[in-house]
């Protein structure tokens, strides 16, 4: 099925097509049953599965600089990067690791063992949102690529703001695939058809040779790739997206108790990373991939593929886009 023709079939199809968004930029996702997950790449990926989504409205782009920043000079919100760590919240941390910062990528000039991800990434005291790359950098010409080092919370405290939701990893899968079934990509089967770059991703041997062919190193602006068969931009690569679920090992649904359905502390606890025990965050859902993604180590540039991300923790390589479920739909000062 061409991306054309899967995206008049929804036009056509459903009626909720022609209701006026609740936001600018937003696109209607209708519901439908669709396969989610992979049986061919990550573990965590299987098994593949039926889901029944309903519609919703979703981000045409990322959030962006210009958009976070907007909630912040309105609220006065300051985001988990720019606030000191504790003591009490972190037992046993060094005294001077207590301090503001973020994770931040930072190229090796050499092979360097992809085991160990010390190698490329270093807590940067000084970065946050205004400062991606670090104390000395600033966002100044990066209104429109997507905010960077969010936490859950930050997003959470947005989409509060803003009236929108934080979408789930079903109706994130849903809106990423396009209106297509069966394929690897949000547009087919081949990363690159007809040699055209569909996404922001990593071309050579991460993590130290980046050859740019797609035109950008770090972020790019959220609307230079084609859009899926939904319209929606920028679902693979750029940056990773968060997603409301508690992460699992496999895509199976949470299992019953003997006292009925899994709670939600449950499934907040079994998210966390159990080669880690003394450590218990919890971790969400990360969805897309992002330009850290490569052939060689991260093959997450895909619809079904995820990976899981502590609450706590913000990079140069995540941020997050919001929905808006029709029962859930407010007024706010961002849709005003």
């Amino acid at each position: 099925m061409s991306i054309t023709r899967s995206l008049d079939e929804v036009i056509i199809a459903d009626v909720h097509g022609s209701r006026m968004p609740p936001a600018a930029e937003m696109l209607w996702i209708p519901g439908r049953e669709f396969t989610a997950g992979s049986n061919g790449h990550y573990p965590d990926e299987r098994p593949t599965h039926r889901v029944r989504v309903e519609g919703f409205w979703i981000d045409r782009y990322p959030v962006t600089n210009e958009r976070f920043a907007r909630f912040v000079a309105e609220t006065g919100y300051v985001t988990f990067a720019e606030i000191a760590p504790t003591a009490a919240d972190y037992p046993g941390a060094l005294p001077e690791m207590l301090r503001p910062g973020s994770l931040v990528f930072t190229k090796p000039f050499h092979p360097v063992d992809l085991g160990d991800i010390r190698n490329w990434w270093t807590f940067m005291f000084g970065a946050d949102w205004r400062h991606p790359q670090g104390p000395d950098s600033s966002i100044d010409g990066l209104a429109q690529h997507p905010v960077v080092h969010v936490s859950y919370s930050d997003v959470a405290a947005y989409a509060a703001w803003s009236g929108q939701q934080i979408p789930t990893e079903a109706e994130w899968e849903l809106a990423a695939r396009g209106g297509l079934e069966g394929v690897e990509y949000a547009w087919g089967d081949e990363l690159t058809p007809n040699g055209q770059f569909m996404a922001n991703t990593w071309q050579g041997r991460f993590p130290y040779e980046n050859l740019v062919e797609d035109g950008y190193e770090g972020t790019s602006p959220v609307d230079v790739f084609p859009p899926n068969g939904y319209g929606v931009h920028d679902m693979i690569g750029n940056v990773w997206e968060w997603t409301s679920d508690w992460y699992r090992a496999s895509r199976q649904g949470a299992p019953a108790s003997c006292c009925g359905p899994q709670s939600a502390l449950s499934l907040q606890m079994e998210s966390c990373d159990p080669c880690q025990p003394a450590i218990r965050i919890p971790r969400k859902v990360l969805k897309g991939g992002s330009h850290l993604c490569a052939p060689n180590y991260c093959r997450r540039y895909r619809p079904a593929a995820r990976f899981p991300q502590p609450i706590d923790t913000s990079t140069c390589h995540v941020g997050f886009r919001c929905i808006v479920r029709p029962s859930q739909a407010v007024k706010t000062p961002e849709h005003a």
